[in-house]
């Protein structure tokens, strides 16, 4: 077998993400006879035949699906070490990327990363904002530099510096409940209402059914600003972030449903990195940035 490039990998990869050769090489801004004929010669030097033609838009074969997912790393590492080269080479990155997770208080967040940037003149911030496990897997996938989220604190590939606790509170407007709650009140107690829920933004969700009452109907929002939106409305109640309801629970136009059976959660929000990546000079110093104002909340 003769050895095999990283760019015949490449325009695999480019082929499978975008769906077509076409737009592969649109992508990667080559044309598609070069495209097509890098993955034939992946293929003739492999010995494998990686794509399964037979359809209307390509697909990966049995082979070919087993041999994409351990061919992502060298993906990674190449992206690293070319990110690495252009920062040794030019000093300051050119972009940062930034994603903040559905229970971080965007406001708290956001003055830091303004009053920060206007420090790096020579680096564009790509702020995204994803929900559940969405932020992890961007951040795993070498789409992150950092995010600001819960994360999974045995799994060593990531650092992270605690930021502070988000308590996940059941809430309702009052007018939502059609009769009084027993003092302590129960899951059950609620599977006749609708119960609003985060949708996951991972492009592959996990199985996990975050504080959801099983056999309720269920109302489904991208973010907690609509879910709050959604359970104001007395459409449906739901766990909101302690900070986004402090007013409202004050004032009485939401209920908190905390009760020994319906406790709610506390997440640890945490900024986190992916430990073995290569950082920059802007995401170190953003790094320490975070650091000096941990604890935010």
């Amino acid at each position: 077998m003769v050895d095999f490039t990283l760019h015949d990998v490449q325009c695999l990869d480019a082929v499978i993400r975008t769906g077509s050769f076409q737009a592969a090489a649109s992508a990667l801004h080559r044309s598609h006879p070069a495209v097509f004929a890098a993955v034939a010669r992946l293929e003739s030097q492999t010995g494998l035949v990686l794509l399964d033609r037979s359809g209307y838009r390509v697909k990966l074969s049995a082979m070919g699906r087993s041999f994409y997912e351990r061919m992502q790393p060298l993906l990674s590492e190449a992206q690293g070490l070319r990110q690495h080269a252009a920062q040794l080479a030019g000093g300051d990155e050119s972009d940062l990327n930034v994603v903040l997770g559905d229970l971080c208080p965007r406001p708290i967040m956001l003055n830091l990363l303004a009053r920060f940037f206007v420090t790096c003149a020579h680096t564009r911030l790509n702020l995204h904002f994803e929900s559940v496990g969405g932020p992890v897997e961007r951040l795993k996938a070498g789409e992150a530099d950092l995010i600001v989220h819960r994360v999974d604190t045995t799994d060593l590939s990531l650092e992270w510096i605690v930021l502070g606790k988000v308590r996940l509170v059941p809430v309702a407007a009052p007018r939502l409940l059609r009769a009084p709650l027993p003092g302590t009140p129960r899951e059950q107690h609620l599977r006749d209402y609708a119960q609003c829920v985060m949708r996951d933004s991972a492009r592959k969700p996990g199985d996990s059914n975050y504080l959801v009452v099983e056999g309720a109907r269920q109302i489904t929002v991208p973010d907690q600003s609509m879910k709050k939106d959604v359970i104001m409305q007395a459409l449906a109640w739901g766990h909101l972030p302690d900070f986004l309801i402090e007013a409202e629970l004050r004032s009485g136009a939401l209920k908190s449903l905390a009760s020994r059976w319906l406790p709610g959660h506390t997440e640890t929000l945490v900024a986190a990195r992916r430990r073995n990546a290569s950082h920059g000079p802007v995401a170190q110093r953003l790094w320490a940035c975070l650091q000096a104002n941990a604890p935010m909340i």
